[in-house]
């Protein structure tokens, strides 16, 4: 609370350095322009203080368009950085939640704006909503895969944030109430709340000593291997363990609600075992071996989807190039009941596109039209492109790859890369399908309004930042314009930098040019001044002057 106040005050306080700054500026200005002015007759004493800026030399000029240039540009710097920052320009920011209360643009009590705030809350609702973070189905191993690009690069692959939603995972999935009452399962517990890498493997072993723990054998699969072989064993030793328990946990599944949990929690550790074994043969090659025991599992247990399997089982498909099998699967999950997901909407404009890209060609069609099978290719792209417009980028290698994160906001930047990392080979098998995809990548920019699906939501950008490390530039859709106030101070700094330069170069011509302009400028204003002297009594005039 603290720190929000101090921020509060820091930003008034920049909003009125800021405002005491350029109105200093600009009367300063109108000041200079008043006294270079043709005086008038109504003060013959501005007279003499015009005698004493004619003996100025132009350097005092110089300075002075310098010094509006310099403000101009530190004032536009700042602009810039705020909003690559925030997204957002602070003058136009602050002007609506600081200078407009106080000009009294802010009625809290008309019914309209109560019906507006409530609009904004149901708003807020909705984008929550959308920006729901999903568990990445296909996300790799920390030991075997994260921590090897850490040793190279040394860089870290995964945010805290990401990391955290894993471990509310782990306890999610692999915890329950009665664990206190088997010892291993007790330090698993623990094990799954540490921070620490080292601590959760220690927890690990410790684990394993006491009996065969199935969830210990996951975190060390996960953490503690350094290649894909040695996870698969142990993920081997685990699925060994976990099916006992599952067994065991069958049989007693009526008896109580305890015992119902625990059944639960032995049923989610055993699909994720099987999961990723299936996943270690894909990565050792034995992709045949993993897309039957996808399809094991998948069949075993129809009613978990909270894995996502079948998204593995398609990519597995898709390296095999079955593509009927491929077809058969989307079928079945490409349902508009059904939850969309970048794999279903891009996987179902490649094999769209499969059928034609290889004779597709934008100038024969644009002559003879689209035929049946194109048009259907054209809208497979189109619907898969506004599901998720971060793909493209990916696909076209326009924008460099990272490892996926280990978790995914649907139709965001985490996304693209998760769905891009896996299947921009298979993009790259079938021959004129990124030909096709390039020849329609300006189709989202249109559609932010929505038109198959949800309009796109404004929080993907913040939650992505939070999910992709620091060093990835973040996707952003659609493009944000830059803030009417950073142009016009970009103007207004060129502008004052170039009357600087051409001061300093010529300063005479530039005098009689200033005397022309300002004397053009404030004719109609003297002529005014002339009628209303001639109206008004000498007296009256007299007395306004003086005070």
């Amino acid at each position: 609370m603290a720190e929000a106040g101090f921020l509060e005050q820091l930003k008034s306080c920049m909003v009125w350095s800021w405002t005491y700054l350029w109105t200093v500026w600009f009367f300063f200005m109108l000041f200079l322009v008043y006294i270079l002015r043709v005086p008038l007759k109504i003060n013959d004493n501005l007279s003499t203080v015009s005698m004493f800026l004619n003996t100025l030399t132009p350097k005092f000029y110089v300075a002075l368009t310098g010094t509006s240039s310099l403000i101009s540009g530190l004032i536009l710097i700042f602009e810039w950085w705020y909003f690559r920052k925030y997204g957002t320009s602070f003058i136009e920011q602050v002007s609506v939640s600081h200078l407009r209360p106080l000009l009294g643009g802010v009625d809290n009590s008309t019914p309209s704006n109560s019906n507006t705030s409530n609009g904004d809350a149901d708003s807020s609702r909705q984008s929550v909503s959308e920006c729901k973070v999903w568990r990445n189905p296909l996300n790799l191993f920390r030991g075997a895969e994260y921590n090897r690009y850490t040793w190279v690069t040394g860089r870290e692959p995964l945010t805290y944030y990401d990391m955290n939603l894993s471990a509310q995972d782990h306890q999610t999935f692999f915890t329950c109430d009665t664990d206190h009452m088997r010892p291993s399962d007790a330090i698993m517990q623990k094990a799954w709340r540490e921070r620490n890498p080292q601590a959760r493997i220690s927890a690990a072993h410790e684990a394993l000593e006491l009996n065969e723990c199935a969830t210990a054998f996951i975190l060390l699969a996960e953490e503690e291997a350094t290649t894909i072989v040695e996870a698969e064993k142990l993920f081997k030793q685990a699925l060994k363990a976990g099916e006992g328990c599952y067994r065991r946990s069958q049989q007693l599944q009526h008896h109580g609600a305890q015992y119902e949990a625990q059944h639960r929690r032995d049923t989610n550790v055993l699909v994720y075992i099987k999961r990723r074994l299936a996943m270690c043969a894909r990565k050792l090659g034995r992709t045949r071996e993993a897309v039957k025991m996808m399809r094991d599992l998948m069949k075993e247990f129809p009613l978990l989807s909270m894995f996502n399997i079948h998204e593995n089982l398609l990519e597995a498909l898709l390296e095999l190039q079955a593509y009927a099998d491929v077809q058969a699967v989307l079928a079945k999950y490409d349902d508009i009941s059904l939850p969309k997901s970048a794999t279903i909407c891009y996987t179902a404009a490649l094999l769209k596109a499969r059928a034609v890209s290889d004779k597709f060609s934008p100038e024969a069609a644009s002559r003879r039209g689209l035929s049946t099978a194109e048009m259907n290719a054209v809208e497979a792209i189109h619907r898969a492109v506004e599901f998720n417009p971060h793909v493209p980028k990916y696909l076209l290698e326009m924008k460099s790859l990272i490892l996926p994160p280990e978790h995914i906001l649907k139709r965001g930047d985490s996304e693209a890369i998760a769905y891009a990392f896996f299947h921009l080979q298979h993009w790259k098998r079938v021959e004129g399908a990124l030909n096709l995809l390039h020849s329609f990548r300006m189709i989202p920019y249109p559609l932010e309004k929505g038109h198959l699906f949800y309009p796109y939501p404004i929080c993907t950008e913040t939650a992505d930042r939070e999910l992709l490390p620091s060093f990835h530039e973040v996707s952003v859709y659609p493009k944000k314009e830059l803030p009417f106030f950073i142009l016009f101070t970009a103007g207004l700094c060129s502008f004052t930098a170039m009357l600087a330069l051409l001061t300093h170069q010529f300063p005479e011509l530039m005098g009689v040019f200033a005397k022309a302009f300002l004397s053009t400028l404030f004719a109609p204003l003297n002529f005014v001044m002339e009628k209303v002297e001639s109206i008004l009594p000498s007296s009256l005039w007299h007395q306004l002057t003086r005070i």
